[in-house]
């Protein structure tokens, strides 16, 4: 029986700020639609700069005021482990949404969101009883002093709409920890993730103010990233937006976590087997939010007399996938996100036809379903490594196969790009992944697969991103570090 599509939220005319929902100040709403049948599915509110305003006030007076930062780590982590607890009752609420909203098929969605949720609020209330947030040192002087770890303050966290649960929960998480108060600044395209999480946090009897949600069109996460009352922006999103974000921040000094676009290199070399590197690539990223992914593996580079293997096994599972409804257990690949991501994907293949690459497979709308945001697996040969469609990030299902003569080319061609936020090595010999992998400049490299890790930290190079998130380091990008010194000698 196919899942009801309506998503069912207790304030989607409200905001939610300082621990009490709120009307917006101007009445307005953006449409939610479900991509798989372009019906509207919710309408919530619009903030709007009053709005931001509002939000603001409330994450600072919770933050200078309120007791959040005077709690202990440990005290904090009573909270991040309610969360935890909450966001498993909910999970297959949040799957749904994710399904309706930007077309993963439920089926994928449901173990992905328990992965990525309750395990990162349970991963940093773990890190309350072993990150050293006060360290004892010793000074130049000899006189005793302590590095201290203290909370940025208000963090404004602004999620996109391709993984706003998941992606949410490793911005919130560390910086509940750290001790700091939070906007959570959603996406007109899929906003219902972050009201969920909301609805938990005021279920858990979390401080007021200490989480905040919004939804807002660009004009006002500008005014949000302005604002002197924020503290630290971390953005999940494309590379223009974060040059953007990037520019605005700098201008008072704020700090900034952005997590940006990618172009990630597949690097297939002679010993592997191009049906077992085509299903890996292939199967998980066709079905896997229909290419809807920053670290996707969109570059597939092989030798070039294997080119030909390559390619048709990439075709055999282009051909093997099952679009349609997300709910539908035989679906194996869902819709794009909105008709403007479609439109976008569609100019991309276009002007790689034109750029001279070779069209494999795909490249349209399917004829079925009719309605929704479908695009059929696609995949490109002979590309042109310098070519738009293999330097561009296209955000939908299509794979570049790129030839090389050698391993040097490879690795030249695999960093020729703006880019640096994933990689793969597919090789039978692990100590030659390993040396692959140091010369690739990216965040990420798995081997045999896309093996990105937020437990350990994700993050990327050159234009994919400032800091990382997940892991220690995820943690330490929502605090400053204070030097105390002591007017008495170390023992």
């Amino acid at each position: 029986m196919p899942a009801p599509r309506a998503i069912t939220l207790r304030h989607p005319d409200c905001l939610f700020m300082g621990g009490v929902w709120q009307p917006p100040v101007s009445p307005g709403f953006f449409d939610v639609l479900d991509c798989s049948t372009e019906q509207v599915v919710a309408r919530i509110a619009r903030a709007e700069s009053d709005d931001a305003q509002r939000a603001v006030a409330a994450a600072r007076e919770a933050f200078d005021r309120g007791p959040w930062p005077r709690l202990t780590p440990q005290q904090r982590a009573v909270y991040l482990e309610r969360i935890a607890e909450r966001m498993e009752v909910l999970n297959d609420e949040f799957a749904r949404i994710w399904s309706l909203e930007s077309g993963i098929v439920y089926k994928v969605a449901k173990p992905r969101l328990g992965f990525f949720i309750s395990a990162a609020f349970r991963q940093y209330a773990a890190m309350a009883q072993t990150f050293p947030f006060m360290e004892p040192r010793k000074s130049a002087t000899g006189h005793q002093a302590y590095c201290v770890h203290e909370p940025v303050g208000v963090v404004l966290a602004i999620v996109p709409w391709n993984g706003p649960a998941g992606l949410m929960a490793y911005k919130v998480a560390p910086a509940l920890l750290a001790g700091c108060t939070v906007i959570i600044k959603s996406s007109p395209e899929a906003p219902c993730s972050a009201y969920l999480f909301a609805q938990a946090c005021e279920d858990i009897g979390l401080p007021p103010g200490v989480i905040n949600v919004v939804t807002a069109d660009r004009d006002v996460s500008e005014e949000l990233v302005r604002h002197p009352g924020v503290d630290k922006i971390t953005f999940t999103g494309s590379t223009a937006a974060g040059r953007r974000i990037s520019a605005v921040a700098s201008e008072r000094i704020a700090r900034v976590t952005l997590e940006l676009g990618g172009k990630s290199p597949a690097l297939v070399l002679d010993d592997y087997d191009m049906e077992t590197a085509a299903r890996t690539i292939g199967g998980s990223f066709f079905g896997y939010l229909s290419g809807q992914v920053c670290h996707s593996l969109t570059r597939i580079l092989v030798p070039r007399a294997r080119q030909p293997d390559m390619v048709n096994a990439l075709r055999k599972v282009a051909a093997g996938m099952v679009l349609g409804d997300p709910f539908d257990e035989t679906t194996t690949a869902g819709p794009l996100a909105s008709a403007r991501q479609r439109a976008s994907v569609e100019r991309h293949c276009a002007q790689a036809v034109a750029d001279g690459a070779t069209l494999v497979c795909g490249g349209k709308r399917p004829a079925q379903p009719a309605k929704g945001f479908f695009f059929e697996p696609t995949v490109f040969a002979d590309v042109d490594n310098r070519s738009v469609i293999a330097q561009e990030e296209i955000f939908g299902p299509v794979l570049c196969v790129i030839p090389y003569d050698s391993l040097e080319e490879a690795i030249a061609m695999a960093n020729d790009s703006i880019y640096g936020l994933n990689a793969a090595v597919f090789t039978n010999d692990a100590a030659r992944a390993i040396e692959v992998a140091r010369q690739l400049r990216v965040g990420s490299v798995g081997h045999n697969a896309s093996r990105t890790d937020f437990s350990i930290g994700f993050g990327g190079f050159k234009q994919s991103g400032i800091g990382r998130e997940g892991g220690t380091e995820g943690l330490m990008a929502f605090m400053e570090s204070k030097t105390i010194v002591v007017d008495q000698l170390a023992a």
